[in-house]
């Protein structure tokens, strides 16, 4: 499988539709459908209070990681729960770019009911042999 094979824009499309999603089972299925059953999320830019309270012990800024499908599944719940459940979408912005031979990165924002952009960021995807995520390293902006 290479980028050629897949297209990146659509693949884009159903990674934040599973973000998007009300459905438990739905989501859940695009989840199985989207992810290595040992994919991980890396977030790489964790909220500040995180950043702050590691400083404040002399640790490194940590990368905040979940790996495999049950706990992809709770951290795409508690998303939902915080930003989708509260009136926003996760929405893509631009074109998704092939970064690498099984690599796409995509950028995109979180849009209030007024339609207010209120977020965003960008995710880098590497994709196995069969074109599920292997891993997601999501940074975080104000877009």
């Amino acid at each position: 499988m290479t980028n050629t094979d897949i297209d990146i824009n659509d693949f884009a499309g159903r990674y934040l539709a599973q973000w998007n999603e009300s459905d438990p089972e739905a989501r859940r299925k695009l989840i199985r459908d989207l992810w290595a059953e040992d994919g991980a999320q890396i977030l790489v830019d964790p909220p500040e209070d995180m950043r702050e309270a590691a400083a404040n012990l002399n640790f490194p800024i940590p990368a905040l990681e979940v790996r495999g499908h049950h706990a992809l599944e709770r951290r795409v719940e508690r998303a939902y729960d915080m930003f989708i459940g509260t009136g926003h979408r996760f929405v893509q912005r631009g074109e998704a770019t092939a970064l690498l031979n099984h690599v796409i990165a995509f950028t995109w924002s979180m849009v209030a009911a007024d339609g207010s952009v209120v977020g965003g960021g960008m995710d880098v995807l590497a994709l196995d042999e069969n074109g599920r995520i292997r891993t997601d390293h999501q940074h975080i902006a104000v877009a």
